[in-house]
C-alpha cells in the first residue's frame, strides 16, 4: 500500500476530475499496473516473474484532519517460487509518483507518507502486515 496526504482543495480537483493532466485514478492505475511488469528491469537482481494478474485500487481514505489522504493498494500473482512483493511495492510506489505528477501543478506541499507491504502469500514465507492505527 502506498498513502498520499494533499490538502482538501487538491483531493476535491481529483475527484471532480479536473486537474489540467487528466483523470489521476486512471492514469495512476494504469501507471502502477505497468511498474509491476517491468520492476526486474528497474530493480537490480530481481527476477523477471511469470505475473498472472495485476490489480491496483485507489481510494480515498477518510480524515478527520484539514488535509485529505488516498491509499493505493497493489494486488500482483503469479505461480512462480518466489513472492510478488517487490512487483506489488513497485506497482504502488510508482502510481504514487505518478498521481503526485498529476496533481504538484496544484499541491506541492503534497506527501507520499507511507509505502508498505501488508500481505504476501507463497514463496519461501508468507507474511501479514499487524493492523495499522493511522490508516
Amino acid at each position: 500500500e502506498a498513502v498520499l496526504q494533499m490538502k482538501k482543495e487538491t483531493a476535491e480537483a481529483i475527484r471532480a476530475r479536473t486537474l489540467k493532466k487528466g483523470d489521476a485514478f486512471t492514469v495512476a492505475k494504469i501507471a502502477g499496473i505497468n511498474a509491476a511488469k517491468e520492476t526486474a528491469r528497474l530493480i537490480p537482481l530481481c527476477h523477471t516473474l511469470p505475473i498472472e494478474k495485476v490489480d491496483v485500487q485507489i481510494e480515498e481514505m477518510d480524515s478527520s484532519t484539514e488535509d485529505a489522504r488516498f491509499r493505493i493498494e497493489s494486488l500482483v500473482r503469479c505461480e512462480g517460487k518466489t513472492g510478488v512483493e517487490m512487483e506489488a511495492l513497485t506497482a504502488v510506489s510508482v502510481a504514487a509518483l505518478t498521481f503526485y505528477d498529476m496533481c504538484k501543478a496544484i499541491d506541492r506541499e503534497m506527501e507520499v507518507v507511507r509505502i508498505r507491504l501488508i500481505e504476501k502469500r507463497g514463496g519461501k514465507s508468507d507474511f501479514l502486515a499487524e493492523p495499522d492505527s493511522k490508516s
